[in-house]
């Protein structure tokens, strides 16, 4: 009896933790756009400042700034470079939350590289039940799946443990 509710308080547990992750990946999915946006506007000053003094594209530019004598020029270039980067990686995660399911969007924002941007994602984030079809399919069936996961070790020893007898000894 005890087990079946401990079983039932593990499984309330995981569901309510698994119907996190939709409502987190759209508060993520929010986060990543506007860090998007803002990059991608710094972007386009970047292109308008390369095409004004006839440079063929940014990347053109920011090696020629690199190969300047003035330390402040190549370092300037190097910040340049960075948010380029940046933006090549922000332009992934929004393709990742435009076309991906749940799934990639969950190994997207859970990985270690970008831990980063969860964690900045997680200073505002509101606990709350999705109100998708697919946010509590998912958040069920994760729920589910860690609830196996978890108990099933349990079940295991238990049941190994009602076989085995004592030994008797004559």
């Amino acid at each position: 009896m005890i087990g079946r509710l401990l079983d039932k308080l593990i499984f309330g547990v995981t569901l309510l933790l698994a119907l996190q992750i939709p409502q987190l990946a759209d508060h993520y999915q929010q986060y990543l756009a506007g860090m998007y946006e803002s990059t991608e506007w710094q972007v386009e000053s970047y292109e308008a400042t390369a095409k004004r003094f006839g440079y063929a594209d940014i990347r053109s530019m920011i090696k020629q700034h690199q190969q300047n004598s003035e330390p402040s020029v190549r370092a300037d270039a190097q910040q340049k470079l960075a948010t380029l980067e940046l933006y090549d990686e922000l332009q992934q995660g929004i393709a990742v939350f435009a076309n991906g399911d749940l799934l990639s969007k969950s190994l997207y924002m859970f990985n270690p590289a970008r831990y980063h941007l969860l964690e900045k994602t997680l200073d505002n984030f509101k606990p709350g039940i999705p109100l998708t079809t697919e946010g509590m399919l998912f958040g069920v069936i994760t729920g589910l799946l860690l609830n196996l996961m978890l108990t099933q070790p349990c079940v295991f020893l238990a049941r190994r443990l009602r076989r085995r007898q004592p030994r008797q000894i004559i």
